[in-house]
């Protein structure tokens, strides 16, 4: 669950929960009061019009781009298969680097949207252009798998890359700049089965035809809606002259010794010799309109990101149900399953999980004497998601010892193991519940701590944190592969609870 955008003059609504935590005091108490489905007294915006259908579409296609890279079924020409849907033949390793790509490209844009929104076109302007460039990337998402391309490798996944690529432009237009309600789990949960069976009956080409479809709908709905929106003009984007302003803090501050590096970097004057009361008229850069309680501003927004330093490493948990567990069900026994039908497990856990621990969970804590502070929550949600791999290495493990191959158990040759796919479940149940502790909370702590001009940088650090966790999964995808999978489950597992020791200690 990633966060949308912000705005200066707009509370932040993320899942559902309203991230308006005054003040430190209040950060553990207040979040669990909130009802889980945020309502807007005020005129629709912009935001309330395109949310529901544009914030379906992109999850329906990146949890689907696995499938495509199996092996295209002896005499099939779309990819319909009964037992297994397939395409490309690209194997579960090339299949997770790629998905791995998209995730990272699908959060690394959208700080390229939120920039133009805020310095140039506003929202609606910028939504307005998104969804025209997400369109054109579903058509071509589309044409990758229609009869004539599938069966050709190399144009096939030539078009694959290029929609990736397109539809990543759009998703970062449209992804900072609209407010996710919880319905938006129900969107994709809805939107995400509907395309598993119509790849495996019919083929790709209408699974991915569904969501482009759902996706022209939305200019449709912001055109007839467009008086009722409020259009605010840009107000300039506080992430660029923050990035400024903390560049320019760092000079001299690097050094060979990474110990001397570590300390001038944390030393209290850090903030200090960047305040516009330090330069002279001369000196002072042209960027430089703010004064010094904007510094001030500045440096407890940055000591509120440090939150998410850590959470590269808590993403690669939530990253495997993209790839390795969807291959992971594609040898098993699914009794008619298709295996990426699974991964939908975790919008549906969601919708439990969410007012389950609003309603019930938090305040029965409450009522026992029991502060569930944020970060006992986010640490919740580190081994939580820890656990959740734990679950799936165990599987895996069982699938090495049941399969007629051993460690190969993936193998074109090799049976189904006899181990049900619903086996899955605890790691796609433990992932959901990792993201109610650890994703909503840490939004959440974050607002509490930064001011409220400063919420849209807090948001950026949020969204490069997931794409970076995406990049850094690259290095993992040699082991995304047989003999390895059980190392690559153990790995993410050992990994994420060793970053909740950095977490702040309030």
């Amino acid at each position: 669950m990633a966060p949308a955008g912000d705005s200066l003059a707009e509370p932040i609504t993320v899942a559902g929960l309203r991230a308006e935590v005054l003040d430190e005091k209040r950060a553990s108490i207040s979040a669990e009061k909130r009802a889980s489905i945020a309502t807007d007294p005020r005129p629709a915006t912009a935001d309330a019009g395109a949310v529901t259908p544009a914030g379906v579409v992109t999850p329906d296609v990146s949890h689907t781009m696995v499938v495509p890279l199996c092996k295209l079924p002896e005499g099939s020409t779309t990819g319909a298969d009964p037992e297994q849907p397939g395409a490309l033949g690209m194997g579960q390793r090339a299949s997770t680097g790629i998905t791995t790509f998209n995730q990272f490209w699908q959060y690394f844009m959208p700080l390229l949207g939120a920039y133009i929104a805020d310095q140039y076109w506003g929202r609606y302007k910028t939504i307005s252009w998104a969804l025209g460039i997400d369109i054109i990337g579903h058509i071509i998402l589309i044409m990758s798998a229609i009869p004539p391309v599938i069966g050709n490798q190399g144009g096939a996944l030539g078009a694959m890359i290029i929609a990736i690529i397109v539809i990543g432009f759009g998703t970062g237009g449209f992804k900072p700049n609209v407010n996710p309600l919880i319905v938006e789990q129900l969107g994709a949960l809805v939107g995400q089965v509907t395309m598993v069976f119509a790849e495996k009956e019919i083929g790709f080409w209408l699974s991915y035809t569904l969501p482009t479809f759902m996706l022209c709908l939305c200019p449709l709905v912001m055109w007839l809606n467009r008086h009722k929106y409020e259009r605010r003009p840009p107000g300039g984007s506080v992430l660029g002259q923050a990035l400024k302003t903390w560049f320019l803090a760092q000079k001299g501050c690097w050094s060979i010794n990474p110990v001397a590096t570590w300390k001038n970097l944390h030393k209290d004057d850090f903030w200090e010799k960047v305040k516009p009361s330090n330069f002279s008229h001369e000196t002072r850069p042209k960027w430089m309109t703010f004064d010094d309680a904007w510094v001030d501003e500045l440096s407890r927004g940055f000591n509120a990101c440090a939150v998410f330093c850590w959470y590269p490493i808590f993403w690669l948990c939530y990253n495997q149900i993209n790839n390795n567990l969807i291959s992971q069900a594609a040898v098993m026994q699914r009794h008619g399953v298709p295996n990426d039908i699974l991964s939908n497990l975790n919008p549906f856990a969601l919708l439990i999980f969410i007012p389950l621990n609003d309603f019930f969970i938090y305040p029965a804590l409450r009522k026992a004497g029991f502060r569930f502070t944020p970060i006992k929550k986010i640490t919740a949600g580190f081994f939580t998601g820890a656990a959740a791999m734990i679950w799936a290495a165990v599987v895996q493990h069982y699938i090495y010892q049941k399969s007629e191959c051993g460690k190969y158990a993936s193998g074109e040759d090799c049976a189904a193991v006899e181990i049900n796919v619903w086996a899955q479940t605890g790691s796609y149940v433990l992932i959901a519940l990792s993201e109610v502790f650890a994703s909503i909370t840490s939004l959440e702590y974050a607002f509490s701590k930064a001011p409220k001009n400063m919420r849209s940088m807090v948001q950026a650090v949020a969204l490069f944190m997931t794409a970076f966790s995406a990049a850094l999964g690259q290095a993992l995808v040699g082991l995304a592969a047989d003999p390895l999978l059980v190392w690559n489950y153990g790995v993410v597992a050992i990994n994420s609870p060793s970053g909740q020791y950095q977490l702040p200690s309030t």
